[in-house]
């Protein structure tokens, strides 16, 4: 006797006896892994016995099928991330040297008390310690947009600030490209 259910997944199973050793044939070629294989074939079979009476109206099963293949072989080839070792005849970099980058930032630092206290606070705020201007705005009794200008101001003097000591350069697009930080005392 034929139930509701049995019903449901009489065309699943019809579709899959068909298709099922030339879906797997398919996915062993894609992967050279018989066991990578039977995973993704099973995660095949599991999305359409989801679908359930909804496979039952598709036109055609087979293209439906493979379809479902293919996106299971790039969802697994995008979990497994290849690892290259580096060569052996690559230098280390020395663990004392500061990269450019960290320097820069010990730029800021040292030109930040060089600002009014109003914008040395703003900058602190949004831009070191990653709140937001609205929230910014908020505690300090501002509207937004007066908050956005005062950062922008800000942000301003102290670009200006470090193109003086610190002998900043920017290239075209303007990105800090190199400087040169100034000797302190």
């Amino acid at each position: 006797m034929k139930t509701p259910d049995s019903e449901k997944f009489a065309c699943v199973l019809r579709a899959w006896q068909a298709h099922e050793k030339e879906l797997l044939t398919f996915l062993l070629s894609r992967t050279d892994n018989l066991h990578a294989a039977e995973d993704l074939l099973q995660e095949v079979f599991l999305k359409s016995m989801q679908q359930g009476r909804k496979f039952c109206v598709l036109k055609n099963p087979r293209a439906w099928l493979f379809t479902v293949a293919r996106h299971a072989l790039i969802d697994a080839s995008r979990l497994t991330k290849p690892i290259t070792a580096l060569p052996e005849h690559l230098e280390q970099e020395p663990a004392d040297e500061r990269h450019p980058v960290d320097e820069l930032a010990a730029c800021i630092v040292r030109n930040l008390p060089e600002l009014t206290a109003e914008d040395r606070h703003i900058i602190e705020a949004c831009d070191l310690h990653n709140q937001t201007v609205r929230s910014y705005a908020q505690t300090n009794g501002l509207t937004v947009a007066a908050a956005k200008s005062r950062l922008l101001r800000a942000r301003k003097r102290l670009r200006e600030c470090l193109v003086k000591n610190c002998q900043v350069r920017f290239d075209a697009t303007g990105r800090v490209c190199c400087h040169v930080p100034r000797s302190f005392i």
